[in-house]
Parts: structure tokens; C-alpha cells; sequence
């Protein structure tokens, strides 16, 4: 274990946040998930989603230690070569979008052979703030005009947008505040984001007079969900949202101070979402208001140390790569935080390394390996540099090892040839027979 973590590079207090939130989750996601296991299989046994909860975040930790261990100045490149395929994966998405538990879940597309489900808003979003970090930084020395960005930067963020809006709305609104977060923070020109924010409304309100006019239409019919929610918000309207929010607030209440203690939730029975999109409300519940708040201090706690790594970053693409891909995670959390205690409509977010899922945690996973491979000193890396030409070298002397033992071979054959006397037999003779004759 030792080995193993010194094995591990980067900001060692991201790491352990990271740990800490990932082993939380499992006594949350173990009681919220009786629900699911009464509705599957009708036993109420939830151990087979703690295993498969367990097996998400072996495989996240996994995809953080491979994505940390690779440069992340290579993720420009790769950025740029993956937003296309993004497109196609989210265009593909749209069309082909599969259904779970027989709701309407266009958001998901299944895995062939594999059999598991994948949300691919989530890695749309990662590649395209990488994508826009890349951008900010190559435009910063390279001063390009306005008319150059719109079609370098925003055609490919409003692309990425308007494949994910039809199926999802609320991660369409957080990637598009993120972006212009990001372009703030990287010094876009002010006047410009102005005019990109009233762009982007005016797209939305063309797509949603668009929706009104083909209502029957699959590809807007999330639009009266969307419209649902939000009046449900406004009003006192009871619908299933007003449900789900009602026994969140049950929940939350109930809890108290020091909560009714792990495993004995009630609400979780009759939250339909109580292990992902509103698992803060059991989180609440059982471990009360010490729990809730210590939740909420450890994503303010990593959101400050992002902005320390992002500060300490050695380049521009750095600092964005990290504001980029680590804000949202925080931002994420407080939305769902939010919906919880209804400052917000419900919503469909996670809660980042708590909720149960594959998808959320593996790309959240990814976004942190890249974040902490960007904190890694310039020893770390130094050293790793040196380990990479230690491997070049020693496969060099394996080469020439080889090649100096085919050469040895080669001189001892022609020795044993010369010895016995070589022949060939090819003959310019009258006789053919004679090499053979000869020998």
C-alpha cells in the first residue's frame, strides 16, 4: 500500500478529498438503494449495488491514476481530435437513446457486448472545456479577432450545446455558464461575451418556439417536462417533481441535528431517486445536519484547492484545464445540493462521487486524473521524465543485445560454411547434376 502511494503524483489533498467523498458514498448508496432492489428483484437485498457501486469507483480510481500519469499538455491535441467524435456519439444519442426502467432516458446510449449504459453529455462536456482551455490559451498569444473565435471557438461550443439541449436542458444551461466562466476567466473580451450570452438566448427561444410549433415531435419532447418543472416550482402545483420534492424535504426535516442514523432512512422507500439525484436527502436524513454540512465543507474545501492548483499552474492551458474541468464538478453538487432543499427545480444532477452510477463517476474521475496530473511538480515530472529515458534505454541495450547475438550467429555459420566448403546449386555446366556430384 506504501509503494503504491508514493506511486501517486499531483496534489496529495486532492487525492485524499477525492478518497474521502468516494468512501462516504458507500454507506449512503447501500441504504438509499432498497428502494431499487424492492422494485427489481422485490428482496430489498442491496448488496448487489454496493458491489456494483464499489466496482465504479475501483474503475474511477483506475482512470484517475492512468489519466494523471499522462502529461496533460497532451490533451490539447487530443481535444481537438475528440470533438468531432463527440458529435457523432451525442448526434447518435439523440436518435438512438435508450429507455431505463421504462422512462424516457434519450440521454443514454447502451455499450455493445458490454451491456451498461453511458451518458455521453458527461464526456461531451470534458472534452469541449478542454477544447475551449486549448483555444484561450493559443488565442492569448496569438491575439485572433472576433470573427475568427466565432468560428473556431463558439461554432463548436454551440454545436456541442444544441445536440445535448433536446434531451437535457439543465446540462446544456451548466456547460454554456461554465464556458463563459471559463472565457471570462481567461480574458475573453467582455463586449463579445455580451453578445455570445444574447446569442445563446435567442437560440433557446427560437428552439423552444420551434418545440410549440411540432409539440408531437420526439426531439421536443422534453420540453414540456422542462416547462412542468418550472411552473411547479413557481407554484403549488402537485405533480410527480412536487413528489419527489415534498419527500426530500420529509426527509431532510427528519434528519435534525444528528440524524436517525446510518441505514435507517424512511423516505428513501419513496424517493424514486434517492440514490443519485436526491441521495442528499438521505444523506441528511441519516446523518442530519453534522452530515449535510460536512458534505457541502468537503466540496468547498476541493473547490479551494482548485483554485490553488489552478493559481500554481505553470501555463495558461493549466490554469483554464483546471477552472474548467474542476468548477462544474463544485457547481454540480450545489445544484443538486440545491434541488434537495427545493432553491432550485429538480434538475436530473448528481452528486459528484456519491451518487450512484457509472457514467457521472468515471468522467468525473477523468476530469480529476487530468486536474492532478496539471498539479504535479516540475520534480515529479522531472522524475518521470528520467524513468522514461531509463525504459528507452534500457529497451535500447535489449535491441542491441539481440542484434549482437544475430551477428555472432551469423559469424559462426559463415565460419562452419567456410569450413565444410560451401556450394550452390546453381551450376553453369553442361551438367546439372554436378553441384550435387560434387559435394
Amino acid at each position: 500500500m506504501k509503494e503504491l502511494v508514493n506511486k501517486l503524483k499531483g496534489d496529495r489533498v486532492i487525492w485524499s478529498f477525492v478518497a474521502l467523498l468516494a468512501l462516504f458514498s458507500f454507506m449512503p448508496v447501500f441504504s438509499a438503494s432498497s428502494n431499487l432492489a424492492y422494485i427489481g428483484h422485490g428482496t430489498g437485498n442491496t448488496l448487489g449495488y454496493l458491489v456494483k457501486h464499489l466496482a465504479h469507483i475501483c474503475i474511477g480510481f483506475l482512470i484517475i491514476y492512468w489519466v494523471h500519469r499522462v502529461p496533460y499538455h497532451y490533451f490539447r491535441a487530443i481535444s481537438k481530435v475528440a470533438l468531432p467524435v463527440v458529435w457523432v456519439l451525442l448526434a447518435y444519442t439523440l436518435l438512438k437513446g435508450t429507455v431505463i426502467a421504462g422512462a424516457n432516458a434519450s440521454r443514454w446510449i447502451q455499450v455493445p457486448f458490454i451491456g451498461i449504459t453511458f451518458q455521453t453529455s458527461t464526456l461531451a462536456a470534458s472534452i469541449l472545456f478542454i477544447y475551449v482551455a486549448r483555444y484561450l490559451s493559443k488565442a492569448r498569444d496569438e491575439n485572433e479577432p472576433f470573427q475568427t473565435s466565432l468560428i473556431q471557438l463558439w461554432l463548436p461550443v454551440f454545436i456541442t450545446l444544441a445536440l445535448i439541449l433536446p434531451a437535457n436542458f439543465s446540462t446544456t444551461a451548466l456547460i454554456f455558464s461554465m464556458v463563459i466562466m471559463l472565457t471570462f476567466i481567461g480574458r475573453y473580451p467582455l463586449k463579445y461575451i455580451g453578445f455570445i450570452i444574447g446569442s445563446g438566448i435567442a437560440m433557446l427561444l427560437f428552439f423552444l418556439l420551434i418545440a410549440k410549433a411540432f409539440p408531437d415531435s420526439r426531439f421536443f419532447s422534453r420540453v414540456s417536462t422542462w416547462e412542468s418543472r418550472i411552473m411547479n416550482f413557481t407554484t403549488d402545483k402537485p405533480d410527480e417533481d412536487d413528489y419527489q420534492i415534498e419527500k426530500a424535504k420529509i426527509a431532510i426535516a427528519s434528519g435534525q441535528f444528528g440524524g436517525v442514523g446510518p441505514g435507517k432512512s424512511v423516505q428513501k422507500n419513496f424517493l424514486p431517486q434517492s440514490s443519485s439525484d436526491f441521495i442528499y436527502a438521505i444523506i441528511v436524513e441519516e446523518y442530519g445536519l453534522v452530515g449535510g454540512v460536512a458534505i457541502l465543507v468537503l466540496y468547498l474545501l476541493l473547490l479551494f484547492r482548485f483554485v490553488i492548483a489552478s493559481h500554481k499552474a505553470n501555463t495558461l492551458f493549466g490554469k483554464l484545464v483546471v477552472v474548467g474541468l474542476g468548477f462544474p464538478m463544485i457547481f454540480q453538487a450545489m445544484i443538486n445540493m440545491a434541488v434537495a432543499v427545493e432553491l432550485l427545480p429538480v434538475t436530473g444532477q448528481t452528486l459528484p462521487l456519491i451518487s450512484s452510477g457509472g457514467s457521472s463517476i468515471w468522467m468525473t474521475c477523468f476530469s480529476l486524473g487530468i486536474i492532478i496530473s496539471v498539479t504535479k511538480k516540475d520534480e515529479e515530472i522531472a522524475e518521470e521524465l528520467e524513468e522514461k529515458e531509463r525504459r528507452k534505454e534500457a529497451l535500447q541495450r535489449l535491441i542491441d543485445k539481440e542484434l549482437a547475438e544475430e551477428d555472432l550467429i551469423g559469424d559462426e555459420k559463415q565460419e562452419v560454411y567456410e569450413e565444410e566448403g560451401m556450394y550452390s546449386i546453381e551450376d553453369n555446366s553442361r551438367n546439372p547434376m554436378n553441384a550435387v556430384l560434387n559435394k
